[in-house]
């Protein structure tokens, strides 16, 4: 049984196949489009759907669009619409500004784009695709099912975490109505016990704050996690006014005027003061201390020593970080994709399970390299295209570790394409950790802002060597803190604070990354090499090789070691 799984509502747009109970493919549009997230979060967009990821996914599992069995879409129009009412319509005024008072007329657009999304897979395709989606009605061959939200990062879930029981915390902006919902997965079911509704969001609060610090919400939040270190939590009391934890899994939401709270908005591009970094220090530790309150309640709730999330805000890995380390919950497993473009995943699981009964389940996520490759004959085609010298190294790994031992900075293009936000090591910029001034080096190569830290990657079974808890963290989605001992061999890694958003690498699910890191810490002493995504500012980390080429070469680095082939800056003339 095929299951094609669709985010197309909000943002983070993407595709998941699922073949009996099994994921095959997974990827996201931006990666296609090359535009940051696929498209904005607004109700006009709502009518485009991810046809490059669905695409991907069709080729990747060698099918057209008529072999699939179920389409599970990443949210369920009718728990706002209401009874279904297929001969309802909307009004939009021709001015909405102008027409004052009442609800905003978008919702009800975005709405009536759901509810043919159907009808626009069906004969909307891009014309160079359309020969996937030949042979095909809104209602058949397969069967569509809309897939609540949150249900859909539930499943994305428990159905992928490596966890036969768990409670589950679903944490983002908004659902359908939901913004917190809770549960837990146990003997192959899952029961949801709690949720918390729209307008009380966590999610919305965090975008809110974010924009008013002048970076782009819905996209920026990250970068607000990354400021903090650096400020003080002067404003948690007043922000504590705005949010409270009430008992029972429940807690209020009143969004106040940030001008008058905080002072006046920073423009975008503006220099951050003590202030701004303040206001993130704030919102960063009274986000955690409702997250705890959450997570203590969950617990007694659900008698689960196990905690799976999902949803925007668990990508927050300061605070996943603390929650791991804090307790009440023995092991935490955070979803990879846990933002939107994980929802694709979540329904199509759901349905899939669904569909079949609940069977005993066939896959867990121990990796996120579900996107597409590309073979050698492919990359060679593009590089002697390009009219580019490379060569074939007899050791590509040997290669590439003498050069990061000599400080330079690598492109590093290998395997399937990561899904989800963060480069794993397939499509990853590489480092030495050595230098202090390497985080500047990298910011400036990829153009972003100077208080951004880098990321280590590191050898598994190394990790507790280097990193205070050395816990497992294959996805890059906790912080730990650098061990005092070592941070002055890896200051490159060190955040102000002294934290690191460390990845561990072991050779069954990450066989390239790992023997590179073998390689250079062969050469080095040290298993630790700097891992930041592959992409240029404002770009989505690439995908293919035509993306590697030009961010390598609008961008100050050194050398792409990309399939089997090496290419370095300077050299000229074609490569055989």
């Amino acid at each position: 049984m095929i299951t094609l799984g669709i985010n197309a509502a909000f943002h983070d747009c993407s595709a998941c196949l699922v073949e009996d109970g099994v994921v095959r493919v997974a990827a996201e549009e931006e990666r296609f489009t090359r535009i940051k997230h696929g498209k904005r979060p607004v109700p006009f967009t709502v009518w485009q759907l991810p046809w490059n990821a669905i695409a991907c996914c069709l080729r990747e599992a060698g099918v057209a669009m008529r072999d699939v069995d179920h389409v599970a879409y990443a949210y369920d129009p009718w728990l706002q619409l209401g009874e279904r009412n297929t001969s309802a319509g909307i009004t939009l005024p021709l001015e909405p500004s102008a027409a004052g008072g009442g609800a905003p007329p978008w919702e009800a657009l975005g709405l009536a784009y759901v509810v043919n999304a159907p009808r626009q897979l069906a004969g909307g395709a891009p014309h160079h695709l359309r020969h996937l989606f030949q042979g095909i009605g809104h209602d058949a061959p397969y069967r569509w099912h809309y897939v609540e939200h949150h249900r859909a990062h539930e499943a994305s879930a428990f159905l992928a975490a490596p966890f036969d029981e768990c409670a589950v915390l679903v944490m983002d902006g908004r659902g359908e109505r939901a913004c917190t919902s809770y549960g837990v997965f146990e003997h192959g079911r899952y029961a949801r016990i709690g949720q918390v509704d729209f307008p009380h969001s966590l999610g919305l609060l965090y975008e809110s704050v974010t924009a008013h610090l002048g970076f782009l919400h819905a996209s920026d939040e990250y970068k607000v996690m990354a400021l903090a270190p650096f400020g003080r939590p002067v404003y948690a009391n007043q922000l504590r006014e705005c949010v409270r934890y009430r008992g029972g899994g429940r807690y209020d939401v009143t969004e106040p005027d940030w001008h008058q709270l905080f002072g006046p908005p920073r423009e975008p591009g503006e220099s951050l003061r003590q202030r701004h970094m303040d206001i993130a220090c704030s919102l960063q530790a009274v986000l955690e201390e409702i997250v705890f309150a959450l997570a203590d309640w969950l617990h007694v709730e659900s008698g689960s020593a196990n905690l799976a999330m999902a949803g925007g805000v668990a990508l927050n890995c300061v605070l996943t970080g603390r929650l791991r380390a804090r307790g009440p919950f023995a092991q935490v497993w955070v979803q990879p994709a846990a933002g939107d473009a994980g929802t694709a995943l979540g329904a199509a699981l759901w349905v899939d399970a669904s569909e079949r009964g609940w069977p005993a389940r066939r896959w867990r996520m121990d990796h996120a390299f579900l996107g597409p490759a590309f073979d050698e004959r492919e990359i060679g085609a593009q590089l002697r295209a390009a009219g580019l010298a490379f060569e074939r190294p007899g050791d590509l790994t040997q290669a590439a570790a003498a050069l990061l031992a000599r400080g330079k900075v690598l492109g590093w293009f290998q395997g399937r394409m990561e899904f989800g936000p963060r480069a794993l090591g397939a499509r990853s910029i590489l480092a030495s950790p050595f230098d202090p001034a390497m985080q500047d080096k990298l910011n400036q190569i990829k153009d972003r802002e100077d208080f951004r830290p880098v990321a280590p990657a590191v050898l598994a079974d190394a990790a507790g060597q280097w990193f205070e808890t050395g816990t497992s963290s294959p996805f890059m989605l906790f912080v730990d803190q650098v061990r005092s001992d070592k941070a002055a061999q890896i200051p490159a890694v060190c955040h102000v604070d002294g934290s690191a958003r460390v990845q561990t690498v072991d050779a069954a699910t990450n066989p390239a990354l790992h023997a590179l890191l073998q390689a250079f810490a062969h050469r080095t002493g040290v298993p630790v090499l700097v891992n930041t995504s592959f992409n240029t500012r404002g770009e989505p980390i690439v995908c293919t090789p035509r993306d590697a080429l030009a961010a390598f070469f609008t961008s100050p680095l050194d050398a792409l070691a990309i399939g089997p082939f090496f290419v370095e800056k300077g050299k000229v003339g074609a490569g055989a």
